[in-house]
């Protein structure tokens, strides 16, 4: 998507640390200007001022389950010519250690439902004005999206909805590419909500799904499914 005469825009959410922050560290150092967003404004700041020694940066704190905020991304993606890329990356888990479905709090998977599913919906409303007609859009799922794991009822419900939301998106969108991509099991906070108490640095960093989601937004990949590391083995196998 790179040219000599244009420097792609990508918003990435969820990006003060874990895939997010390891996604827009590579998209800097090519090149890529970039909006990024979380909760944790300090955070976010140190972000910001990490990638700005590479590239353009903006950092919008707030909530992406947030009309208001989802607004002020769509505002700063017109301050910048447009997106080529969203990466709906944001997420919660819900709670932590979490119940089984009969013991699930409503409004909690409702609150899970709004930040995982209906936010990323949101985001793409929002700056649908400023999208570019051959822009890019990945949305991160999860295997728990896919496979019944007990526990795992909220939180992998919520991308089962994103999942086929995404499919139906590409559908109606074909000049777009929608990809909806498992970046695999990561060694990251919310992996470790998941899994209190437990050792989980036997997971890989998220650096590692990162050459995955860089195919997607730079490769020649059609829309759908993807597992990042395994594109990732695929790409490098077929160069």
């Amino acid at each position: 998507m790179k040219t000599n005469t244009h420097r792609p825009v990508a918003l990435i959410t969820g990006a003060s640390r874990g895939l997010g922050l390891a996604l827009a560290r590579q998209l800097a150092r090519r090149g890529w200007r970039l909006i990024i967003d979380a909760r944790g404004a300090e955070a976010l700041e140190a972000a910001r001022a990490e990638l700005a020694a590479h590239t353009q940066a903006e950092a919008i704190p707030g909530d992406v389950a947030d009309p208001d905020h989802r607004q002020a991304l769509a505002g700063a993606a017109q301050s910048l010519g447009g997106l080529d890329a969203v990466i709906n990356n944001a997420g919660i888990l819900g709670p932590s250690p979490q119940p089984a479905l009969l013991d699930y709090p409503l409004e909690t998977l409702a609150q899970v439902y709004r930040t995982n599913v209906a936010a990323p919906l949101g985001i793409l409303q929002a700056v649908r004005g400023v999208l570019r007609p051959d822009a890019r859009i990945l949305n991160i799922t999860s295997d728990a999206g896919v496979n019944p794991y007990p526990g795992w009822g909220g939180y992998g419900s919520s991308k089962a909805a994103l999942e086929q939301l995404s499919a139906v998106l590409a559908a109606e969108n074909p000049g777009w590419r929608v990809y909806w991509i498992d970046p695999g099991d990561m060694r990251t906070q919310l992996h470790q909500e998941a899994f209190p108490g437990e050792d989980i640095s036997d997971r890989p960093l998220p650096e590692e799904s990162v050459p995955g989601l860089l195919e997607l937004l730079e490769g020649d990949w059609p829309g759908g499914r993807y597992a990042a590391r395994e594109l990732a083995a695929q790409a490098r196998r077929a160069s």
